[in-house]
């Protein structure tokens, strides 16, 4: 087991953060089942593990890793946890908050760290009804579509 795989660039998307009369900021990351895939395949399915827990209203995630520690001359072998809270997402909140303590926890161990290089895209907005959603003036229409954003924000990415 190489812990340093686990800081590995992936495969990302984007998705708007937040979007106003000035732009949509999009925000690259990964999603859950990136985060349980790469630790299956750097730590094996078996030696990893999950906890939820609240403290204070705030969901938190724990994530332990078995490993072994060399320790003087002998192999101690241990569960080592590592832990961030999430916060709700604006859809199904209780399952986005657990997902969001999840990856922010799976960052701890160096999981999708590699997102925080990436700058934020801005993509131009129009309003539509009472919201800010983004809008392509060359193909004159509104780009809601989670794959459309993410496409066109790795095209101004390049």
């Amino acid at each position: 087991m190489n812990l340093e795989d686990l800081k590995k660039e992936m495969p990302f998307k984007w998705r708007v953060q937040s979007a106003n009369q000035y732009g949509a900021n999009c925000v690259a990351y990964i999603d859950a089942r990136q985060v349980q895939d790469t630790l299956d395949e750097v730590v094996s399915p078996e030696c990893w593990q999950v906890k939820y827990y609240e403290h204070k209203g705030n969901l938190f995630c724990s994530i332990g890793i078995f490993m072994d520690i060399l320790n003087t001359d002998e192999i101690l072998c241990k569960w080592v946890w590592k832990e961030d809270c999430g916060t709700e997402s604006a859809v199904e909140k209780q399952k986005g908050e657990a997902s969001d303590a999840f990856k922010r926890a799976a960052v701890m161990w160096g999981i999708g760290r590699f997102l925080y290089d990436q700058k934020i895209v801005k993509l131009p907005t129009k309003q539509k009804g009472n919201k800010w959603v983004a809008y392509s003036e060359t193909k004159n229409k509104f780009i809601t579509n989670p794959k459309d954003i993410s496409d066109w924000c790795n095209q101004l990415n390049k």
